[in-house]
């Protein structure tokens, strides 16, 4: 692992990393804020959207005062493998930046874009072996946007590693808007079953049951509509006993000015439940 900066923020350190990934076979940059003390300290990943990097949120999120004040680690990985030698489009919603966090199986994206095992499995092997204040038994995880879809299925496919899950204006049902549509067609090829492990609605239709979900929605979000559908979300929760809470917030947009405004509130909700 190499440090490519350290800031001291809140008593803590807010630090971006790089290191060589044996899952996408490129470089890899995140960032960690771990709050002041020895720890240990319960986890929370943020996983950014669409043309995003570790960057976002780790500018522009306005979490460290929250995880100061709680004693939260947070973590934003990159959403993809970069590098010239990395299959990219042409289109924002497709290559790099765009990993949707799948494991690709199709050419030509399978070579680099592993973003399922970079997440779920290589990352948190360096974050346990590099970082002694991180409680790797108590985790949890939010993300926005296509984040937000990573989040949520991530999540719900590992109920025995994250204690909580959130997400602002998630993609809720990959399978069933455009942005989704197209990312699970191209990396994941024709067969539809294949793309039910990276839909939230799918997950809880089969069984998934985390006891909550938070969901924070701009009503003013340009993407509500066509892509986001929290309604389709709602619909799959009905009747499962899940506490699915979903915030719809009046004049707010897609935008970091509405993740920073109430990313505290969601680093509270995942502190009392990673206590």
């Amino acid at each position: 692992m190499k440090t490519i900066s350290k800031n001291k923020s809140h008593g803590g350190v807010q630090g971006v990393y790089s290191h060589a990934s044996s899952a996408t076979k490129t470089e890899m940059t995140f960032s960690v804020f771990v709050p002041e003390g020895e720890g240990p300290f319960p986890v929370l990943w943020f996983l950014s959207g669409l043309t995003y990097t570790h960057a976002n949120v780790t500018e522009k999120g306005e979490f460290r005062a929250a995880c100061a004040e709680h004693g939260i680690i947070l973590i934003a990985p990159d959403t993809s493998p970069r590098g010239d030698d990395v299959a990219n489009d042409e289109d924002y919603d497709m290559g790099q930046g765009a990993g949707f966090y799948v494991d690709a199986t199709k050419a030509p994206w399978a070579e680099h874009f592993q973003m399922k095992t970079y997440i779920e499995d290589e990352l948190p092997q360096l974050i346990k072996s590099e970082f002694s204040q991180a409680d790797m038994s108590r985790q949890g995880i939010t993300g926005h946007s296509m984040g937000g879809h990573g989040a949520l299925t991530i999540g719900l496919r590992n109920p025995q590693i994250f204690r909580s899950i959130s997400a602002f204006s998630p993609i809720v049902s990959p399978m069933n808007c455009p942005w989704g549509h197209k990312a699970l067609l191209g990396y994941l090829g024709e067969d539809r079953t294949a793309w039910a492990d990276y839909d939230a609605c799918e997950l809880i239709k089969s069984g998934a049951r985390p006891e909550a979900l938070l969901i924070e929605q701009g009503l003013d979000d340009n993407f509500l509509t066509e892509q986001l559908k929290p309604e389709l979300l709602e619909e799959a929760c009905a009747g499962t006993g899940i506490e699915l809470i979903v915030n719809r917030r009046a004049g707010y947009d897609h935008s970091y000015y509405f993740i920073s405004t109430f990313m505290a509130d969601h680093v509270a909700w995942h502190a009392a439940r990673l206590k």
